[in-house]
C-alpha cells in the first residue's frame, strides 16, 4: 500500500512543479512554515512529494480575529499528506515596522534552516521593495534559492493551481490587501506598473536579475574577506569597494540588521584619518588607535558623536 508522499509523486500537475524545485533530499527533515495560503501549502505537499520528513508549523500572531483557526486548515493538510504538525503563537503589537516585527517573530518561532513558500512573484516584489529603500547589490540580489526557498522558480498561480487540482481551500489573509503594507503597493499597483511600461511580464525579468547579483554579491563577499576590517591601512588601500563590503560584514556582527550606508562611510573616514571616531548605528563606537579599529559601546553623555 502507498503513502501520501508516494501517491503525490505519481501525479504529473506534482512532478511538472517538482522538478522546478529545490529541495534537500528526500528522507530529509525539513521544518516548513506553513501558514495556510497556497504558497506554503504548496510548500507542504511538493516538500512531501520529495520526500521529505515534513514538520509543518503555523504561526499565529495574533493580529486579527480568527487567526487561530487557520491553524487548523495547515493541521488537516499536514495529517492528509502525512507531514508532523505544530502550532506557534506570538504576540506582535500593531504598530511601525509591523511587517518586519511580525517576520522576525515568524523566524525565530520557526527556527534557523527552516522552508519557506516564496515564489517568483515574492522574489520580483522583494527586489523592488529593496530596491525603493536602498539596498545595496545583497538587498538587490533578493532571496537565494536552496532548501529554505525551494519554491522560488515557481509562479503564484501556479501554487493556487495545485491547490485546486488537489481540492486544498487557501486561507485567504485580508492584510495582503492591506495598502499601508509597502510589499502590498508594490504587489499590487508597481509590479502591474512596471510590467505595462515594459509590455511583457517583469517577474521573471527581476527574478533572473535577483539571481545574476547573487553572485555578484558573493564575489564581493569572498573579495572582502581578504580584507582585515581592524586593519586602518588596510582598508584605506583597498578599493573602495572591498573596504565598504568588509566593513559592513564587520559591523553586520554587531546586530540582526546591516548598517547604514553613510555609517559604513564613517569608519572608512575613521580608517583614512579623516576622523578620531564615529558612532554607528546600534549604540556602537568605532574608533582607531595604533592603525586598528575597534568597537565598543558609547560611553554615554558627553561622548563626541562623530568626531
Amino acid at each position: 500500500m502507498t503513502g501520501p508522499a508516494e501517491r503525490l509523486a505519481d501525479d504529473p500537475v506534482v512532478g511538472r512543479l517538482l522538478a522546478r524545485c529545490t529541495f534537500p533530499p528526500s528522507g530529509a527533515r525539513l521544518v516548513c512554515g506553513v501558514s495556510g495560503g497556497a504558497d506554503s501549502l504548496t510548500l507542504l505537499v511538493l516538500a512531501r512529494a520529495a520526500g521529505c520528513e515534513v514538520t509543518a508549523v503555523h504561526v499565529d500572531h495574533g493580529l486579527r480575529p480568527g487567526s487561530s483557526g487557520e491553524g487548523d486548515v495547515v493541521a488537516a493538510a499536514a495529517a492528509r499528506f502525512g507531514a508532523d504538525f505544530r502550532a506557534e503563537r506570538v504576540h506582535v503589537d500593531d504598530g511601525p515596522n509591523l511587517e518586519a516585527r511580525a517576520r522576525a517573530a515568524r523566524h525565530a518561532a520557526l527556527g534557523g534552516g527552516a522552508a519557506t513558500g516564496h515564489t517568483a512573484d515574492d522574489q520580483a516584489e522583494t527586489v523592488l521593495v529593496n530596491l525603493l529603500r536602498g539596498a545595496g547589490v545583497h538587498g538587490l540580489a533578493g532571496m537565494r534559492a536552496g532548501t529554505v526557498h525551494p519554491l522560488l522558480d515557481l509562479r503564484r498561480d501556479e501554487t493556487v493551481g495545485l491547490c485546486a487540482h488537489l481540492g486544498l481551500v487557501p486561507v485567504e489573509d485580508p492584510s495582503n490587501g492591506d495598502p499601508r503594507f509597502l510589499r502590498n503597493r508594490v504587489r499590487a499597483e508597481l509590479l502591474p506598473l512596471c510590467s505595462d511600461i515594459a509590455g511583457r511580464d517583469v517577474v521573471p525579468v527581476l527574478a533572473r536579475q535577483a539571481g545574476l547579483l547573487a553572485g555578484d554579491a558573493d564575489l564581493l563577499d569572498s573579495l572582502a574577506a581578504l580584507v582585515d576590517p581592524t586593519d586602518a591601512a588596510a582598508l584605506a588601500d583597498a578599493p573602495t569597494a572591498q573596504a565598504r563590503r568588509a566593513v559592513r560584514g564587520w559591523l553586520s556582527e554587531e546586530g540582526p540588521y546591516p548598517p547604514p550606508a553613510d555609517a559604513v562611510e564613517r569608519v572608512l573616514e575613521v580608517a583614512r584619518l579623516e576622523r578620531r571616531a564615529t558612532e554607528v548605528p546600534g549604540g556602537v563606537r568605532v574608533t582607531r588607535s595604533h592603525g586598528r579599529l575597534s568597537r565598543g559601546p558609547i560611553a554615554g553623555p558627553g561622548t563626541p558623536v562623530q568626531s
